[in-house]
């Protein structure tokens, strides 16, 4: 007899006070999901190779100490908000008024220790049983938290689907105009989370350009065409095949650490990256309403507390469906504005399969 689709919750530990959970949601072909409200963190993601056998294919760890260590960056498979990204200098310009948002490094805009992003809050959770089991998130994000202005209602729903989908929906409003971007800050390595670099497995990427950044990484509104450079993935290509080429973006970063600007009309869902592990067979497409795909190989891992995984360099890739970084300051990039009168609402969709 099969799995039996499901969600069950597991206490979890707690934070600030509040109960922290992990909810196990299994389809009826085995495919299981784990997810905390804490951060709205996916832990695990198991799926079948060619073989039927079952793997963790997205790094995170087994217990929420880990996750709120003090020094603790890694942001794996967290809900990354307000703002996910750089946004130059921190700081944007609204209706004559300089806001002034984070500091720090990496995603700038949500790492100010002053303040609690998205992935360090506990969240409401609710959870749906059924054929397709879902986890449904809520967070009242307060005018003036990170320094953004408004404040925001959010709703994160994940769905498992009998079709090895992991869906996550997204909905935020607010009484104030404000720049918004939301993504998942998963990483995927196909053949098992600790299994080593992921630069023999074929990424795909759905975009004719990037929009390069300057020193900092942060886009300064060029948008760059990836026909003929280290950047062009539009077939599938070895990670590692151009990990180390001579473009400045690449050795600055490490390896790959760049927006791509998705083909095809924001607001429609369709393919933004495809991932294969040629070995085991796995398969994942990554389909999104998004404007940007960030491709992060995972080039400086964080340090790890509480844990005995040793996460290398290249050991996953990131694959950040998101607004352009630095939107806010750059007219010409795809808006992140979201008006009082309006509703925000996007896709993130993970395929996973076997060839």
């Amino acid at each position: 007899m099969g799995a039996q689709a499901a969600i069950n919750r597991i206490a979890w530990g707690g934070k600030g006070g509040k109960g922290v959970d992990l909810y196990v949601l299994t389809n009826a072909g085995g495919m299981e999901v784990r997810i905390s409200n804490y951060g709205g963190i996916i832990t695990s993601i198991r799926v079948p190779d060619r073989d039927g056998k079952m793997t963790n294919v997205t790094q995170g760890f087994d217990n929420l100490a880990a996750y709120v260590s003090p020094g603790y960056k890694g942001r794996y498979g967290a809900i990354i908000g307000r703002f996910a990204n750089r946004i130059k200098d921190n700081r944007f310009q609204l209706g004559g008024i300089t806001y002034r948002i984070g500091r720090g490094e990496g995603y700038t805009a949500a790492a100010d220790s002053s303040h609690v992003p998205y992935d360090e809050r506990v969240w409401t959770a609710e959870a749906r049983d059924g054929a397709e089991p879902s986890l449904i998130l809520k967070l009242d994000d307060r005018n003036g938290t990170m320094g953004f202005p408004g404040t925001v209602k959010v709703t994160a729903t994940y769905t498992l689907t009998s079709q090895n989908v992991l869906r996550l929906s997204f909905r935020a409003v607010t009484d104030k105009q404000t720049p918004i971007s939301l993504t998942n800050h998963a990483y995927f390595n196909l053949a098992g989370d600790d299994s080593g670099p992921v630069l023999d497995q074929l990424l795909t990427v759905n975009a004719d350009a990037i929009t390069p950044g300057d020193a900092s990484n942060t886009p300064t509104g060029e948008i760059r065409k990836v026909e003929g450079t280290a950047f062009d993935f539009r077939q599938p290509t070895p990670i590692g095949k151009n990990i180390h080429a001579s473009d400045p973006l690449i050795q600055r970063a490490g390896g790959f650490d760049q927006n791509y600007a998705l083909n095809g009309p924001a607001g429609t869902l369709r393919l933004a990256a495809r991932l294969e592990d040629p070995k085991s067979g796995r398969v994942m497409e990554e389909w999104t309403t998004l404007p940007g795909l960030q491709v992060y190989t995972a080039n400086y891992p964080p340090p790890l507390v509480g844990e005995v995984k040793g996460y290398r360099p290249h050991g996953a890739v990131a694959l950040e469906a998101q607004g352009f970084p630095n939107a806010p300051n750059i007219p010409d990039f795809p808006s992140t504005m979201l008006m009082p009168n309006q509703t925000w609402l996007h896709t993130i969709e993970f395929r996973f399969s076997v060839k």
